[in-house]
């Protein structure tokens, strides 16, 4: 087989997570918006937010499927992501014929599904970057993937506003469907290649987990994911309960962060090239604590807005630098299943953050649950000196070379 040509390879994962980022956009900025027309609660806002994101906790499990079996013999990765698209396409042409009000669970079964398709598509990618992607090139196709994924936020956010103020909701929710559709002629084209999945798949490299800077990894992803994926939640609520702003306005807003997003990918990869991976994850928790806690005291409209890039720049820094972080240090012998299982973590912190936010809006107000959200970043400190701990006892990497 004919290996994928770099900007071939680049072109297929931005593409796939530009879809991704399209459907994210509404889940993760729009969807808080769109059930408050319903007249749910923000605590059963988050409630649906946090069943949506249990398949991502459960990529644990679909990394290594991706990882150990060949899917009838098509491949390891590649008919898991066209499985993954179809899910999600399918289940966005469903979804707008259901009304939340009257039907709470079959809505949320329906953002649970459609996540899960999402999250099968994702980890494959995952193990398919892994798979053909040499050690030096790791932070290109970390920024080709986060920038796909902002792009989807930045282009689908102000056209799902206009589209659900001036159409209707059912056309937002058919746009997503059809963007689903974007990169499977390139995927179906493509041709694995490189790939050591299964033959050299081996349980003992699951010790890796053992190790202290790995946890420590790991514990990182929880509570950064907990921080920005709570504070992203209810910037849009906020600003339109404190400022009365439209779902068109809304969308631009999503799509100033989705710009913002895209800069800290990029300002994070020239960054760490500059001071190191140590002083990157520093810098991403301080603009984290700071760019939430401005948005906590944001007193008008137009200071709102430049706060939200702002905190787009500080979510798109510290969610690139720990995918740099995980895709560094997993071990080839399990690549999508530890680098899943690292992602799987984290998103426990996300639905951590979907449940408890909502609640904490709904008896704390606004203002308190950033601050609150802006303080939490302080418990990165000694996490990050544990994940470099390995770097000064280099006998403790988790990853043996043999």
């Amino acid at each position: 087989m004919m290996p994928l040509s770099f900007s071939r390879r680049n072109l297929t994962f931005a593409l796939l997570y530009f879809a991704q980022g399209a459907v994210m956009a509404y889940f993760t900025a729009l969807n808080s918006l769109y059930l408050l027309s319903f007249n749910l609660s923000m605590q059963q806002i988050g409630i649906i937010g946090a069943i949506a994101m249990i398949p991502f906790i459960l990529k644990i499990f679909l990394g290594m499927i991706s990882d150990r079996f060949n899917f009838w013999g098509l491949g390891y990765r590649k008919p898991y992501i066209l499985l993954g698209l179809m899910i999600q396409c399918l289940c966005l042409i469903v979804v707008p014929f259901i009304n939340p009000g009257n039907q709470f669970w079959l809505f949320a079964l329906f953002a649970f599904l459609t996540m899960t398709g999402m999250a099968l598509y994702d980890t494959a990618t995952d193990g398919l970057a892994l798979d053909t992607t040499p050690l030096e090139e790791q932070g290109v196709i970390q920024g080709f993937m986060v920038g796909g994924r902002a792009a989807g936020v930045v282009i689908v956010s102000a056209t799902i506003g206009l589209l659900a103020d001036n159409a209707s909701w059912h056309m937002a929710f058919w746009l997503l469907a059809a963007l689903s559709l974007a990169p499977m002629l390139l995927v179906i084209k493509m041709d694995e290649f490189n790939h050591n999945a299964g033959q050299s798949f081996e349980w003992k490299a699951f010790s890796a987990f053992n190790n202290r800077s790995i946890l420590s990894l790991a514990g990182l992803g929880i509570l950064y994911s907990f921080v920005i994926y709570g504070a992203n939640q209810i910037v849009n609520p906020y600003l339109q309960k404190v400022f009365n702003i439209s779902i068109t306005s809304a969308g631009f807003l999503t799509t100033l962060w989705g710009i913002g997003v895209i800069i800290g990918g990029l300002l994070c990869g020239w960054l760490t090239k500059t001071i190191g991976q140590q002083r990157s994850v520093q810098f991403a928790v301080v603009m984290s604590l700071v760019s939430i806690l401005a948005l906590a005291v944001a007193f008008n409209p137009i200071l709102a807005w430049f706060m939200v890039v702002i905190f787009g720049i500080a979510f798109g820094f510290y969610e690139t630098v720990y995918f740099a972080l995980c895709m560094q240090r997993t071990d080839p012998r399990i690549a999508a299943s530890m680098y899943s299982i690292l992602m799987a973590v984290a998103n426990i912190g996300t639905g951590v953050s979907m449940a408890v936010v909502g609640g904490l809006v709904d008896s704390a107000g606004f203002s308190f649950t950033f601050i609150f959200l802006a303080a939490s970043n302080l418990i990165a400190i000694p996490l990050i000196a544990a994940i470099f701990s390995m770097e000064r006892n280099p006998q403790n990497s988790p990853i043996m070379k043999e």
